[in-house]
């Protein structure tokens, strides 16, 4: 078993116990908040050192931002920021290990440095990713987006942005299980901002204990996004962090197993607090 699904074993014998932080560690050029910082080994382990001393329990490595409007990175590109990331982290912690990609090639190789976790925009989607995952035993995190990252958030339209979501992550549960992939394995995400309005996603964040409800472990990752920017008045990325703390509590309070965030030591800090002084705790 991965450590990541220890963590989450222990965490559902102990009711007591904090949600998962898992660190966001975007090797990246052009991530909506931190693109450019971490894009040499000594940042790098700078960041993971600051993760683990802030209390991270996973760290989420990304390759390509996935952000609206974000230009679309090659196989090798994504590979050769990746790739030496993973062994960074194993250099500087035991910490468990997440993957942010939907490329089915990126999946098989991390796979074979057995990583903990797959975290998909995509849901496994693309061609070939839910069998790669399935032969791996991989732990994987389905996400819900409407649109790609170059047109998601021009219009994006619901009906009823509750069901269907839910609805689409119920359909690749489904799908992942029938190409092999263990129930227990798998994480959702609704995927906040992804093809969604500030409306849809304040509808969907007051809705988590409908996806709590599901059988699976929830994942929620809002900091420092424009819904975030919005609810605290329009205030700038750099602006965004206090806003971000308050929500992942929240996220917490309401159910969700897996904080998905940049502000790791805030958020570890709000989370004591926040779950000591809640009378439902």
């Amino acid at each position: 078993m991965s450590k990541l699904l220890q963590l989450l074993e222990q965490r559902k014998m102990d009711r007591d116990a904090l949600p998962l932080v898992m660190g966001i560690l975007n090797v990246t050029p052009d991530s909506f908040s931190d693109g450019g910082c971490f894009q040499n080994e000594s940042a790098v382990k700078r960041q993971i050192e600051y993760m683990v001393a802030g209390g991270a329990d996973v760290i989420d490595i990304g390759g390509e931002s996935t952000r609206p409007g974000a230009a679309l990175v090659s196989l090798q590109e994504e590979l050769d920021r990746v790739l030496p990331a993973i062994e960074w982290v194993r250099e500087c912690s035991d910490l468990a290990i997440s993957v942010d990609t939907y490329k089915t090639e990126v999946m098989h190789q991390v796979c074979q440095m057995r990583v903990d976790l797959i975290n998909d925009v995509n849901a496994l989607q693309a061609e070939g990713a839910l069998q790669v995952v399935a032969d791996a035993g991989v732990a994987v995190c389905l996400m819900h987006k409407q649109g790609d990252p170059l047109n998601m958030q021009s219009a994006p339209h619901y009906s009823d942005v509750v069901e269907e979501v839910l609805g689409f992550l119920q359909a690749r549960v489904a799908a992942a299980v029938a190409a092999g992939v263990d129930s227990d394995r798998i994480i959702l995400d609704p995927g906040f901002g992804f093809g969604k309005t500030l409306e849809h996603n304040v509808t969907l964040f007051k809705a988590l204990p409908r996806f709590v409800d599901l059988r699976w472990p929830l994942l929620v990752g809002v900091s420092r996004k424009a819904m975030i920017g919005a609810l605290m008045g329009n205030v700038p990325v750099e602006q965004r962090m206090l806003g971000s703390v308050v929500a992942a509590l929240q996220a917490g309070l309401a159910g969700a197993q897996i904080l998905r965030v940049h502000d790791v030591k805030e958020t570890v800090e709000a989370l004591k607090v926040g779950y000591a002084l809640h009378p439902a705790c």
